[in-house]
């Protein structure tokens, strides 16, 4: 399977808070993008930026590359099916889910996609929206061999890291292992600037301290980031259900499920920490709202 011309035309799905700066990068390198989103302001985006706007999903029937990174495990099912997109796409195209999915969604997509003889990649990605505007995001790929090689420019244009995770469906478990990981870090470092505030200790003197000495983690040094995400999913009205220190979370509970793996720590957080990340952002922009 060659590596993929940059002359390959990328369809690209979910115009939301990852995805419209991954969209974005993909056009500044001079790949050909077009660009679909429920939300037709943002499809507008696109096409300000250099992008050819889709009208529908069938519109995407003859991209080479179809990237999506839309919300959920039952929303890229939807997209690949309501029209049928998968079994119209041409046979040697490639298939990149950068939504965060349970691995079993991964592994089912990925046989869907090898019995119609399309390159799959399980791609996840970390790092937030000024990286993936800047084409610096980490991405876990869950592929064979031949689907990687044949996405490495893709997958170089829109990361500075690619890890292959192995097969499909590895790379939504690191995925959501990193998740898991971060957001117990978030829980502790709420809970321990609590504290310190409750003794009328300064929250940047904590900081201060913790980014130096053993309590650093990536919360800590990027103190302020889940506000300011949280008030951008509130300019998109995404629900609070749907941002992913809730949705995350209990993809996180259910993988364990699956797998047989106990999971106290993420079932916890599942249920305590959206009010957490949502109240502390509340107290930041008095337009936040209360669920």
């Amino acid at each position: 399977m060659a590596a993929l011309p940059k002359s390959a035309r990328i369809g690209f799905v979910g115009l939301g808070n990852l995805g419209l700066p991954m969209a974005t990068a993909l056009v500044r390198a001079g790949w050909p993008v077009t660009a679909y989103d429920v939300n037709s302001s943002t499809v507008a985006t696109m096409v300000e930026r250099g992008a050819d706007g889709a009208d529908s999903l069938a519109d995407l029937a003859g991209c080479q590359v179809l990237a999506l990174a839309v919300p959920d495990d039952d929303t890229v099912t939807a997209v690949l099916d309501t029209p049928k997109l998968l079994d119209r796409l041409a046979d040697d195209a490639l298939v990149a889910v950068h939504s965060t999915v349970l691995p079993a969604t991964a592994r089912e997509l990925g046989d869907r996609a090898r019995d119609r003889s399309l390159a799959f990649l399980d791609a996840p990605v970390s790092g937030g929206a000024e990286r993936a505007e800047r084409g610096a995001l980490t991405v876990m790929v869950g592929a064979d061999e031949p689907a990687l090689a044949s996405a490495r420019p893709y997958l170089d244009t829109i990361a500075d890291q690619v890890v292959h995770a192995g097969p499909p469906g590895a790379g939504s478990a690191v995925k959501l292992a990193n998740q898991l990981m971060m957001f117990a870090s978030l829980a502790g470092t709420h809970e321990a600037l609590r504290l310190a505030q409750a003794h009328e200790v300064p929250v940047e003197t904590v900081l201060e301290v913790a980014r130096t000495s053993t309590g650093d983690s990536w919360p800590a040094r990027e103190w302020g980031f889940f506000d300011r995400t949280a008030q951008a999913y509130d300019a998109s009205q995404v629900p609070v259900r749907s941002r992913p220190w809730s949705k995350d979370l209990w993809e996180v509970v259910a993988a364990g499920r699956v797998a047989g793996v106990t999971m106290p720590v993420a079932g916890l957080l599942a249920q305590t920490l959206a009010d957490v990340v949502e109240e502390h952002a509340r107290r930041g922009s008095p337009d936040h709202p209360t669920r």
